[in-house]
């Protein structure tokens, strides 16, 4: 299990790109990117309330909230029953809880040889 170094609270709300590495979980809402750090393990958690407004690039994925816009996910995507998506999402891996959502297209990596680095957004 990867340890959650960076915590964006419920109360809180971030206007702009992120860029991390290891493992960020989001309560609050994010209004930019959000990104792991090229060469580096990205593990992202956003929470019932969490929500992001933009791209979302990494690892692996465990979402119970809502993301507006693409999301790439280079290993797993794991929905809970909460998770909205409205966007396209890219993944290898993806695990779907009754009641998650995705109102865009799935996109399965190994589909066509395409891997995230070449996809990855500018955070």
């Amino acid at each position: 299990m990867i340890e959650i170094d960076s915590l964006i609270g419920e109360q809180m709300r971030v206007v702009g790109h992120l860029m991390f590495r290891g493992g960020l979980r989001i309560d609050g809402v994010v209004i930019g990117n959000v990104v792991a750090e090229a060469g580096q393990y990205g593990y992202l958690v956003i929470a019932a309330n969490g929500r992001v407004e933009g791209e979302v690039c990494c690892e692996h994925v465990i979402l119970d909230g809502e993301i507006k816009g693409c999301v790439i996910c280079a290993n797993l995507l794991e929905m809970q029953p909460h998770a909205r998506i409205i966007g396209d999402v890219w993944y290898k891996v993806l695990e779907m809880h009754g009641g998650a959502r995705v109102l865009g297209h799935l996109h399965p990596l190994e589909s066509r040889g395409r891997t995230a680095a070449i996809m990855r957004p500018r955070a």
